[in-house]
């Protein structure tokens, strides 16, 4: 086996750069999570604004940031390396097996972590009419990545990638099939690595394999989706042909009826672009009460805000019509986890989503629920027939893990034999 253990990922925004350094080394802290020790973490901001920042968080030494102007992503992937060879952690070091790359639709053509090659980048600029907000940043990080790096593997992680397996009645809208397939309208779902990473991470919790576990999971953030995963399968999942359908988020409006985009641009006049506009960057809990930040709703609550109240409302209702419609799809659910920021962070939304819900066997604790922390917990009553559980997502230790696993498995067809990542053991 290789001596180079190390992955850097990469998350490429179209003004931004999150990554992380990961040593998926055998041994390494963490085991419980498939392994991956995380050496380094960081954040570019503001690429071609005027003024950027850097922030770098090694694991060994003290934070530190810097603030200048970076003029595209080939400039914020330097200062990138330059901070890694700082706390001697380069991109030259012969440690590094590959870069991972979060990569938003693959569509139908890319179901699998894929490496990457020139033909895999102009399949992905095909898909950029899927994600128009987010695939040409990710290629655009992938690109100046491969120029950094040209002799390294690097490998694209797609956040569809895990619900490409739904069934097809889960996949296909009920309208003209030729219309649908001409334009690969259909269901593909995303915050994928979060799902897998939480589902499996929930079995595992219960001491049980994913293949044996059902489990309903709430990644519940500024983006907020559901899964059905039974069997460690994704059976459905609330996000559509693109991130817009579903829950209530921060600033999308989720599920609504398709004739609202007609009548706005009928009656009020409305251009596409402006509805478009309005429904993923002004409604969902901003549009409602002038919020997205749900712990300033919470306060605002308990001042006895009339607006605030109903924005929360609504959100849970929306939460708890997905989580008895899972429940009925699946027909038995073993656990509902609750990931991402606000799934992480608020009791009270925990609580209101399953109230009432003890004839379904779904009973919280309510000190358990109280109670906060940075790792996997119960938090449902012991007599629950369901589990209930706090899942921190791990969505680029999920990319790292699916990265190595694709560089090894390589390396093993290149010298006539198999090998399996050690993560693929807890799969």
């Amino acid at each position: 086996m290789s001596d180079a253990t190390r992955v850097l990922v990469l998350n490429s925004g179209s003004s931004s750069v999150k990554y992380q350094l990961i040593d998926m080394a055998w041994g390494s802290p963490r085991p419980e999570a498939g392994g991956g020790a995380r050496l380094a973490s960081g954040i570019v901001e503001r690429i071609g604004e005027g003024q950027g920042r850097i922030k770098h968080e090694p694991a060994r030494h003290a934070p530190r940031e810097r603030y200048e102007s970076f003029p595209d992503h080939a400039g914020a992937l330097a200062a990138v390396a330059d901070e890694l060879a700082a706390d001697g952690l380069g991109l030259d070091s012969p440690r590094l097996a590959a870069i991972g790359h979060r990569t938003v639709h693959g569509g139908t053509r890319f179901t699998e972590p894929t490496l990457i090659t020139d033909e895999v980048v102009e399949e992905l600029r095909e898909l950029i009419p899927l994600a128009p907000l987010h695939n040409p940043a990710n290629i655009t990080g992938i690109e100046v990545a491969r120029k950094l790096r040209p002799d390294l593997p690097q490998v694209a992680v797609f956040d569809t990638a895990f619900h490409a397996g739904m069934p097809e009645y889960a996949a296909r809208y009920a309208i003209d099939r030729a219309v649908a397939d001409a334009h690969q309208v259909r269901r593909y779902g995303f915050h994928g690595t979060s799902h897998q990473y939480v589902s499996r991470r929930t079995a595992q919790l219960l001491g049980k394999d994913p293949e044996a576990v059902n489990v309903i999971v709430l990644h519940l953030g500024n983006g907020a989706s559901a899964s059905a995963v039974a069997g460690g399968r994704c059976v459905d999942t609330s996000m559509g042909l693109t991130p817009l359908e579903g829950l209530v988020m921060g600033t999308r409006s989720g599920d609504l009826d398709p004739a609202v985009v007609f009548h706005l641009h009928r009656v009020g006049g409305m251009s596409i672009d402006e509805i478009d506009t309005l429904l993923n960057r002004r409604s969902g809990l901003l549009g409602l009460c002038g919020d997205n930040d749900m712990r300033e709703i919470g306060r605002r609550m308990a001042e006895g805000d009339d607006a605030a109240r109903l924005a929360f409302d609504i959100y849970i209702h929306r939460l708890r019509k997905y989580i008895g419609g899972y429940y009925a799809v699946m027909g038995r659910v073993d656990a509902i986890a609750f990931t991402a920021g606000v799934g992480e962070n608020s009791a009270a939304v925990r609580e209101a989503a399953l109230a009432g819900m003890e004839p379904l066997g779904i009973e919280l604790d309510s000190v358990r629920n109280a109670v906060r922390g940075s790792s996997p917990r119960l938090i449902s009553s012991d007599a629950s027939r369901v589990q209930v559980a706090v899942v921190p997502t791990d969505e680029e230790l999920e990319i790292a893990q699916q990265t190595f696993s694709v560089v090894r498995r390589s390396e093993g067809v290149m010298h006539g034999k198999t090998w399996n990542a050690p993560n693929e053991l807890e799969r």
